[in-house]
């Protein structure tokens, strides 16, 4: 399987990470698109998110990822207390995660929730697959923000619609793949089908950004509740 994903080499990201608050014990930021959120085996993919911070941040650790191609916020924990303190709350599902996403076509509800388990093929890699007897169970919640239409260079008309989801569970390529479950994947997902259809092969990136986090601040106490606006 490594030999696979050694195959993949990020091209260079010019944009810069955005700081959004930091404090003594924990960083939000601003992840671009066409970031990994950590180093790659290969070299060649040494640029991250935690090389970039831990170099602003010594010891600084990711609590959770984004995607390559997902922009958007992330939380790091600046000591191991905290990313522990951190990590607990997202695995007993205390964080609220939030993201905008334009879906081919248009749907038909105006919300609904997706709930599908998700499974590693060791054979599909780097896809994940629906199965609902190795998979784990997954859910997904979907609200339409609006409708609209994205006129392609011949003048034909691409349905796409707007929407918020919130994942209720962390799965890997969660989103991604419960919009092609729902027949509406993430326009510019090169993985689930967002790239197939005409008009879209240069599709400059996933239409997937993390637009709000919401946890307690392990130190404080307080809610946080950080938003993001989405660049597309």
């Amino acid at each position: 399987m490594s030999a696979i994903s050694d195959t993949f080499i990020a091209p260079p990201c010019p944009d810069q990470i955005a700081i959004v608050y930091q404090d003594d014990h924990l960083v939000l930021i601003n992840k671009p698109a066409g970031l990994l959120s950590l180093s790659g085996k290969n070299p060649l993919n040494l640029d991250s998110v935690h090389h970039r911070l831990v170099q602003i941040f010594p010891g600084c650790t990711l609590v959770h990822r984004l995607d390559f191609g997902t922009s958007g916020l992330m939380v790091i924990a600046r000591n191991k207390a905290i990313n522990a303190a951190l990590c607990q709350q997202f695995s007993e599902r205390r964080v609220t995660k939030r993201y905008s996403a334009l879906l081919c076509g248009h749907l038909d509800d105006n919300e609904g929730m997706i709930e599908a388990a998700i499974a590693k093929d060791p054979a599909l890699f780097p896809l994940m697959s629906i199965c609902s007897i190795h998979g784990k169970p997954a859910r997904s919640r979907y609200r339409v923000i609006e409708r609209l239409h994205h006129v392609l260079e011949d003048k034909t008309l691409l349905p796409l619609t707007r929407v918020e989801l919130t994942p209720e569970t962390g799965r890997t390529h969660q989103l991604r793949i419960h919009c092609q479950q729902l027949g509406h994947p993430i326009l510019g997902c090169d993985l689930y089908g967002g790239r197939l259809l005409p008009g879209t092969e240069l599709t400059p990136r996933l239409m997937l950004h993390a637009s709000e986090l919401h946890f307690m601040h392990p130190i404080s106490e307080a809610w946080i509740n950080a938003r993001c606006d989405s660049p597309f």
